[in-house]
C-alpha cells in the first residue's frame, strides 16, 4: 500500500492511493469502502492518528503506516 499525500503550507490538503491491494474480490471490496473514509479521516485529522475501519484492520494498518511514512518524508 502507497498513500502520496499534498502538503499546502503545513496542511494536508489532498490523500492519494498509489498502490493498494486489489488482486482479490474481497480485497476490491474491503478497499472500495475503507480507503475513502481513511482518506477523508486524514484530511479532518491532519495526521497519522486516525481511527482503524472495522473489518478492514489489515488496510487500515497499511494505510497509517504509509500515511506517516509520506508525513515523514513531507517534513523534511
Amino acid at each position: 500500500m502507497q498513500v502520496q499525500i499534498t502538503v499546502s503550507g503545513s496542511q494536508i490538503a489532498d490523500v492519494q492511493m498509489v498502490n493498494y491491494p486489489s488482486g482479490s474480490r474481497q480485497d476490491l471490496q474491503i478497499n472500495q469502502r475503507a480507503l475513502p473514509i481513511l482518506m477523508s479521516e486524514t484530511t479532518q485529522a491532519q495526521s497519522a492518528q486516525i481511527s482503524m475501519i472495522s473489518g478492514a484492520t489489515y488496510t487500515s494498518r497499511g494505510y497509517i503506516a504509509s500515511l506517516q511514512s509520506a508525513i515523514d518524508q513531507a517534513s523534511h
